[in-house]
């Protein structure tokens, strides 16, 4: 099957967390019924985004997986025939916690799971006082709609996961995600700041001849008060040449539904040749930290 819809599923999320995945899995079910057969949800969407602080309390909202939640959505994929991806807290053991994501095929069972490789540790982005780094490594897996890679927001900053992803066939690469502004900060760096995480992953499409999904919430979150973060939504699609093929708005719950066409990765990738060209004999000082 070379032609296929994905569904990206854009929203704000509440301060309750049934009522959070309640909501996630009705708009999965309406993603469905539109026709989209990959779909994929934002990051951590059964709470708001609690990293903005370091509070053991936190550690109740994750679960395990499998778990009911992977379960949930295992059953709307068999009753519909369809792909999803959903962002999960995992708790794998007492004081081993992972931002992960479950991977689950249009028959209902669990391929596999990502856990979040590159955590980030910025002012109202504490994540890693709550995740440990992955340890599944660049995974892709083949589903019955197309091979499809999966990464999780601070991931999206490294061309070096994309890569990897893109090495073992990955056609699409979706990046569920939780970004936002420092209310304080937007005049003066907010288009620079959203411009920057666009074009990061909109060339990883272009470098690796795929499509690039990123799927981002929306809503002004203040839970432990001051100014919080104004996620800026925005979720959006890259084709293969990088070009933006659609994308949500700024504030608005959506789900956006994305034709594409597998048929033009391998175009793409036989005529721009960059996976031919690479010179793997002398990339060995990648895996150093600096090279002084």
């Amino acid at each position: 099957m070379s032609k296929v819809t994905l569904g990206l599923l854009q929203h704000a999320s509440g301060a309750d967390p049934k009522a959070n995945l309640k909501k996630t899995l009705a708009l999965t079910e309406q993603a469905a019924k539109k026709g989209a057969k990959i779909i994929c949800t934002q990051e951590l969407f059964r709470s708001q985004y609690f990293c903005q602080s370091e509070d053991h309390a936190h550690f109740d909202l994750a679960e395990s997986i499998p778990g009911p939640s992977s379960a949930a959505f295992q059953k709307i994929a068999k009753k519909y025939g369809v792909v999803i991806v959903a962002s999960l807290f995992e708790r794998r053991a007492s004081g081993l916690y992972h931002n992960t994501a479950v991977i689950i095929d249009a028959d209902g069972s669990l391929l596999g799971i990502y856990r979040k490789m590159h955590i980030p540790d910025d002012p109202l982005f504490y994540e890693k006082f709550y995740f440990t780094p992955g340890d599944t490594g660049f995974r892709a897996w083949q589903t019955k709609f197309g091979k499809i890679g999966v990464l999780i927001c601070w991931d999206q900053w490294y061309p070096e996961g994309a890569r990897l992803t893109s090495l073992q066939g990955a056609e699409i690469l979706f990046y569920p995600t939780a970004i936002g502004w420092h209310p304080k900060e937007k005049a003066e760096y907010g288009d620079n700041q959203h411009g920057a995480w666009e074009i990061i992953q909109r060339s990883h499409a272009v470098a690796n001849g795929c499509y690039v999904a990123a799927v981002n919430r929306i809503g002004l979150e203040q839970p432990i008060g001051g100014d919080g973060l104004e996620f800026w939504g925005q979720s959006f699609v890259a084709g293969t040449s990088g070009q933006i093929l659609a994308k949500a708005s700024v504030d608005q719950e959506e789900i956006l539904l994305v034709p594409i066409d597998l048929g033009k990765v391998d175009v793409t990738r036989t005529h721009w040749p960059f996976l031919r060209d690479r010179r793997i004999d002398a990339y060995g000082d990648l895996t150093k930290r600096f090279i002084d």
